[in-house]
């Protein structure tokens, strides 16, 4: 008679933390502005209305957006602004800044609304390893949420996980 393999993971009160089962689909677009300039450098403001006016906005629809000046060009804020109100309707979320900032932004979103309730004193495992490009700031973010709550954190797999945290 063969031995029963048993599952101590499943059968623990152990509960994990996958941020990648939260990574909200849609596409993320970095949005440069450069192009709309005066040799990549002045904003020319009524140029710059005119590109803003003409630009077919739909195109972002259900998108996240980065925008962003690649060149060394001074842009005055209303000029995102002004795009910003153009993409508003069409757009999942828009930030100021580069992809990773971008990403920052929607998992700062995603970790504030979490439900935490069900890590209430237990043992917590925050996955790492993700196939999906997750910030490492929202682990940082995650360990702030889940502290006041959990028994203890860990960090990775169940079967090689390192411990972060252990309530005294």
């Amino acid at each position: 008679m063969a031995d029963e393999i048993i599952n101590r993971v499943a059968n623990s009160k152990l509960k994990v933390l996958d941020l990648e089962d939260y990574y909200p689909s849609g596409p993320r677009i970095l949005f440069d502005i450069k192009d709309w300039l005066l040799e990549g450098l002045v904003l020319r403001e009524k140029d710059f209305r005119e590109q803003v006016k003409t630009h077919d906005w739909s195109q972002y629809e259900n998108s996240y957006v980065a925008l962003t000046c690649s060149t060394d060009a001074i842009v005055p804020p209303w000029a995102y602004m002004l795009i910003t109100a153009e993409l508003d309707p069409y757009t999942k979320q828009i930030v100021l800044g580069n992809l990773e900032q971008l990403e920052t932004v929607v998992f700062q979103n995603i970790i504030t609304h979490l439900d935490v309730t069900e890590f209430k004193d237990a043992p917590v495992i925050i996955k790492g390893c993700s196939k999906k490009p997750v910030p490492e700031s929202a682990y940082v973010m995650a360990m702030q949420k889940i502290k006041p709550f959990a028994k203890s954190i860990m960090f990775g797999e169940a079967c090689s996980s390192v411990p972060l945290y252990k309530r005294k």
